[in-house]
């Protein structure tokens, strides 16, 4: 991406930025694309002024858990498109998952998915290697290579390593690298080719379901031989009340683990399943009620880290088929902002402090990345909600190739009304902002 030689002034926003204590009105003076100085009643001089009266002003979010289909799948999404909805979320920068067509499990592929995000990127990319080659859950990658390539995390997602022996390996080695392991927790002897939750609903169906034992059981078994091993583990995607619990109770023991959730698990129940849609088709799938407010106990109480987008994109024709033979996984890059807003901030289960750490610094610190914060000589990526602001998202409106949305037609509340990445204007306002000099 380009740097920017322009000057910006944002000016009397309400700055948030939990890692660094601050939640007040204050300006922020962008130059040579960097923050130049935070502070009040900053001059202009030249710079172009920003209004930001109303607004909240925060790091820019930070997603560990995007799908950007590239290569292979660029009819469902490409590095391009999946930047530009990441942009229109509010996302600065995103994490690349490996299953990509090749799988990204070689340094000859990162380098060459390095080259199409120098040259499409409309956002920051971090590249998340694969743990096993082919992701196929029998013989790891060669870390120390993908360490060497700058890859921070190894990942099978959409897939777990099913034999203990090598996922056993694959944390002791990543961590003799430093690389923090993101599981994907499934057991597939117990999900069993299930499509939706198991249970009253699954029966109501008439189709298969998928256990919570599928989930939780494998959270417990990767948790342990983390302890074993002593490495840093991640659990994708957590769904259900019981892998909460287990991830509570691991963490009050020492156990070096970390979790995200993604807002569909907070935001809707299986029962939203009922009316056949394959855009509520998702894995893990959605959950009852009670595992909702388990959720959110768990976002509340800082045992869940991080909200994480898994951004999943599925062409129309893929997913207009019937609810069994339909891919899984939803499109949420430009609705994960809004919802955790109204499902979170609006109902009290976080202030915005806390929602900005689970969205941009506690996702970037699990990574080990330098983003989520702003502070003085640091490249500027900002984002500017309004937090007022409702609209209808639409399909027209949607920025990524594919639609599989199952909150199309909703009417959402907050967005990021202008976002800035290396100090450069990424996205135009909402509604109209005050530009102008000094």
């Amino acid at each position: 991406m380009k740097k920017n030689g322009e000057t910006y002034l944002i000016r009397g926003g309400r700055v948030i930025d939990p890692a660094e204590g601050i939640d007040e009105n204050l300006d922020i003076m962008i130059a040579g694309g960097k923050i130049e100085d935070i502070g009040k009643g900053l001059d202009a001089k030249t710079a172009r002024v920003i209004d930001s009266k109303g607004m909240i002003v925060a790091p820019g979010l930070v997603d560990m858990h995007t799908h950007l289909r590239e290569p292979g799948r660029e009819d469902e999404e490409t590095i391009a498109t999946g930047t530009a909805a990441a942009i229109a979320g509010g996302f600065t920068t995103i994490s690349a998952m490996p299953n990509t067509d090749p799988a990204t499990d070689s340094p000859g592929r990162i380098k060459a998915l390095k080259e199409i995000i120098k040259k499409d990127a409309a956002a920051n990319v971090i590249i998340i290697g694969a743990i096993t080659k082919l992701r196929a859950g029998i013989e790891l990658v060669d870390f120390k290579a993908m360490k060497t390539e700058g890859v921070p995390a190894i990942s099978d997602d959409g897939s777990s390593v099913e034999d203990n022996a090598v996922m056993e390996e694959a944390l002791k080695a990543a961590s003799r690298e430093g690389l923090i392991v993101i599981a994907h927790c499934e057991d597939i002897k117990l999900s069993r080719k299930g499509v939706v939750n198991k249970g009253f609903i699954s029966t109501k169906m008439g189709l298969r379901g998928i256990s919570k034992e599928s989930e939780y059981i494998r959270v417990s078994r990767d948790i342990e031989l983390a302890r074993k091993t002593g490495a840093a583990l991640h659990i994708a995607h957590i769904s259900c009340a019981e892998s909460v619990d287990i991830i509570r109770k691991a963490r009050k023991a020492g156990a070096k683990v970390t979790a995200e959730t993604c807002p569909h698990y907070f935001s809707l129940t299986d029962t939203c399943c009922t009316a056949y849609d394959a855009n509520t088709k998702m894995s893990p799938p959605l959950r009852s009620k009670e595992d909702v407010e388990a959720i959110k106990a768990g976002l509340a109480d800082g045992t869940i880290d991080a909200i994480a987008t898994d951004h999943a994109p599925h062409t129309d024709s893929e997913k207009d088929v019937e609810f069994d033979f339909a891919p899984f996984g939803i499109i949420g890059l430009e609705t994960a902002l809004s919802l955790s807003i109204m499902e979170l901030v609006d109902t009290k289960v976080l202030s915005f402090g806390d929602l900005i750490r689970k969205m941009s610094f506690n996702p970037a610190k699990i990574l080990g990345i330098e983003k989520g914060f702003l502070k003085k000589g640091m490249a500027a990526d900002i984002v500017v909600i309004d937090p007022a602001k409702e609209y209808t998202y639409t399909k027209d409106s949607v920025k990524s190739i594919s639609k599989n949305s199952p909150f199309i037609g909703w009417t959402l509340k907050g967005k990021a009304a202008r976002v800035f990445v290396n100090g450069r204007p990424a996205a135009e306002p909402t509604q109209p902002t005050r530009l102008g000099r000094g």
